[in-house]
């Protein structure tokens, strides 16, 4: 080994879900909205003036805040906007997990947060979900450095009412408690209404899923003027201008759109009711989802299996092979033609002998 080579930062890193782009595939596996943007969305990207890409975006992205502000009836200054929840989440826990003591996360949860926790040099502790893949609040009753969880969780799609999430804000007064909500928009209730009753409290979303803007790369959180202030100047601290010009306009178009933003989230629920019946007909089993995608296991068939005879048939769901969770197969809920497909070829992986 060189001696330069002594100083490199090594981590082990996020591992995101395969992005095949093959002739009439169904793709299944990175929880995607099936249907297009909104309708304003999709004008502008025909109409969009490039002449502003030669100038800075605004650094402090003022018109997607304020949209958003005005949305979820908060202040501006209570809103912060990054590229993808994941450039927000790992600004939050930049900004707030400093502690000498561990931060909290499930075993089973969003792969990510061990590795930003690495690459900060941020220690943590990772208690176990029931049986049921529910978390248990007295783990987080403890001493910590910080507390974080999604909910719904991902990869389960378990929600946990906001009765327990208080319960977990009552027993961590001292440390910040971030509630991931990235698949919220499908049916489950959003901690946004605990804002007013705890200023450690932070809420992160994203465009990705339920707004159908995943490649435009958009998240946001909401918390206390405090905090929103302690991000931002990470933020200028680090990159000033995270946001595009293009991705700023879009954001607020979606916004914009809210009958629409109802509809496809509404098409998306329909479709996997309808999924968990059919699922269980063939033999799966799963928590109930409040997410866009369904945790399934099959009774018989391993997951590795189902998953490799998908990929044959271009189908892609998602695997995963850590052993808490490898057999089961996380599956985004498509069209409903998307979804026929996928359970006609199951009927057949299934008799095949």
């Amino acid at each position: 080994m060189r001696e330069w080579e002594k100083y490199i930062r090594k981590v082990k890193p996020y591992v995101p879900g395969e992005q095949p782009d093959k002739a009439d595939m169904i793709k299944l596996n990175t929880n995607e909205c099936p249907y297009p943007p909104a309708p304003e969305v999709v004008e502008l990207t025909k109409s969009f003036d490039t002449d502003h890409l030669r100038l800075y975006p605004d650094p402090d992205a003022k018109a997607l805040v304020n949209e958003l502000a005005d949305y979820y009836h908060v202040k501006p200054e209570q809103v912060f906007v990054g590229v993808g929840s994941d450039d927000v989440l790992g600004m939050a826990f930049l900004t707030f997990f400093n502690s000498e003591k561990p931060i909290l996360f499930p075993n089973i949860t969003y792969s990510f947060y061990p590795v930003w926790a690495d690459l900060f040099h941020i220690s943590y502790e990772t208690p176990e979900l029931d049986d049921n893949y529910c978390i248990k609040n007295e783990d987080y009753y403890k001493e910590n450095g910080g507390v974080i969880f999604p909910n719904p969780n991902a990869p389960t799609g378990v929600f946990k009412p906001l009765s327990e999430v208080k319960d977990i804000l009552d027993h961590n007064q001292d440390s910040i408690v971030i509630v991931d909500e990235a698949y919220v928009d499908f049916g489950a209730e959003s901690a946004l209404t605990l804002l007013d009753q705890y200023e450690n409290l932070l809420v992160v979303q994203t465009f990705s899923k339920s707004r159908a803007m995943a490649g435009m790369r958009i998240g946001f959180a909401i918390g206390s003027e405090k905090l929103i202030k302690a991000m931002n100047d990470v933020k200028f601290s680090y990159n000033s201008y995270t946001m595009n010009q293009y991705t700023l306009k879009v954001g607020v178009a979606a916004i914009k759109d809210d009958a629409y933003f109802k509809e496809i989230t509404g098409k998306i629920v329909n479709t996997r009711e309808a999924a968990k019946k059919r699922l269980t007909e063939l033999g799966f089993t799963f928590p109930d989802s409040y997410t866009n995608f369904i945790f399934a296991t099959h009774k018989t068939k391993s997951a590795k299996e189902i998953f490799m005879k998908l990929r044959e048939r271009n189908i892609f769901v998602r695997y995963f092979s850590n052993p808490l969770i490898d057999n089961s197969l996380r599956i985004t809920i498509g069209t409903d033609e998307e979804m026929e497909q996928l359970f006609a070829a199951l009927e057949e992986i299934l008799n095949d002998k």
